[in-house]
């Protein structure tokens, strides 16, 4: 299809518009810039959608233009939810396609990033599905950016030709993020502690960055292990190969490695091309917790921005961070800061690690917690955040 006609389907789209973006690695870096050449004749387009990983929607100069209410808030993002440019929906990624389904969000468009259709007119949704698949059955319009560096991946992935508006085949390349230069010794240390806490035979959900990722580099010589994740990334891959990762244990799928979304190199989109050993799903499937309870030794690993003397921020579920910031502040605080997101309430957090350490939360009070947590702060902050913590618990601590 030419530009021209992508351009006319763009032209439906006007002012107060909602418009929901394929995310992730999956982000339609192209689609999106089409838009926003655009944003002359808008005014308040709001834009949706799940860890977007480009920056289009958030350049200050198109304040005006699109405002973004996302699902999930990326790095880009952030600051704009900070300054007020830009907000944020609380929801559970599992009941993410409720808000679609249910016509509680109607959408007058979706962008989709896909890979070329097979000889049945079929694409594939690629890397990331998330919500995806959710705002493809309620938009009002679906306009893809057809790019052959789209992986074909399993699952629940198709979308045929028929079921998009308007198209513009345009390559380049995916998102990508390499966590292994990231790593630090406190990260390395975490690691080391978290695969100490994961026996042989447990199923893994991982989160984003890069702690989750320095954690799989510590599981080398574990066995049987099993992923049913929201992500999965290179550390993943590796396992896979090393033969750690069998998945021969769990329930859901067992044999397949299951996601929504795929985060990582140009190496691991190339593994998961067309490999019938990688299945991804809907958020609502792979975060639903009756599919999660079913796999045994079930262990969730994720990374915290930081955690309270209560432990605030199935089975198994690893809470990881490093004591302190890169700037020195500390990441266990006495109460959280004001305005800030639980993400994890202190009744589901289990197990805390730092570099200094592991300590496990479950069937402790308030005042056990505290001491627990001090022990795992850097040696720098322990002192005041005893102080604290006498102050807050009073005779009891």
């Amino acid at each position: 299809m030419t530009r021209a006609l992508i351009d006319k389907g763009l032209s439906s789209i006007k002012s107060g518009s909602r418009i929901f973006i394929h995310g992730c690695g999956g982000t339609p870096q192209h689609l999106n810039r089409l838009l926003a050449e655009r944003a002359n004749e808008l005014r308040r387009v709001e834009i949706m959608g799940v860890l977007a990983l480009d920056n289009t929607f958030t350049d200050p100069k198109l304040e005006s233009s699109f405002f973004v209410n996302t699902l999930f808030a990326s790095g880009f993002v952030r600051p704009c939810i900070a300054n007020g440019t830009a907000s944020y929906i609380l929801a559970l990624l599992s009941e993410m396609p409720r808000l679609f389904d249910e016509n509680i969000l109607p959408l007058d468009a979706a962008f989709i990033q896909v890979s070329p259709p097979d000889m049945h007119g079929y694409c594939s949704l690629g890397i990331s599905i998330e919500v995806t698949r959710a705002a493809l059955r309620n938009a009002k319009k679906v306009f893809a950016q057809i790019n052959r560096n789209m992986p074909r991946v399993h699952g629940d992935t198709f979308v045929h030709m028929n079921q998009i508006d308007a198209y513009v085949e345009h390559d380049e390349p995916l998102i990508e993020v390499d966590y292994s230069k990231e790593i630090s010794d406190v990260e390395k240390a975490i690691g080391k502690h978290v695969a100490e806490l994961i026996d042989d035979r447990s199923t893994l959900q991982m989160g984003i960055g890069t702690i989750p990722d320095c954690v799989l580099k510590c599981l080398e010589n574990h066995k049987d292990l099993s992923i049913a994740s929201e992500m999965i990334s290179d550390g993943v891959m590796n396992l896979i190969q090393k033969g750690v990762v069998t998945n021969r244990y769990k329930k859901f799928h067992p044999g397949i490695t299951t996601c929504t979304f795929i985060l990582g190199t140009r190496k691991l989109y190339d593994y998961v091309n067309d490999n019938p050993n990688i299945f991804a799903f809907d958020v609502g499937i792979t975060n639903d917790p009756t599919q999660i309870r079913q796999n045994r030794k079930m262990c969730a690993i994720n990374a915290a921005i930081e955690v309270d003397l209560t432990g605030q921020s199935r089975r198994k579920p690893i809470l990881v961070l490093p004591s302190q910031t890169t700037n020195g502040v500390s990441r266990i605080v006495n109460t959280l800061k004001e305005g800030a997101g639980v993400t994890t309430s202190r009744a589901h957090v289990h197990y805390i690690v730092t570099e200094y350490g592991a300590t496990n939360l479950f069937g402790k009070n308030y005042q056990q917690r505290a001491k627990a947590l001090i022990e795992l702060a850097h040696p720098d902050h322990r002192e005041a955040l005893d102080r604290a913590a006498h102050k807050r618990f009073k005779n009891l601590y």
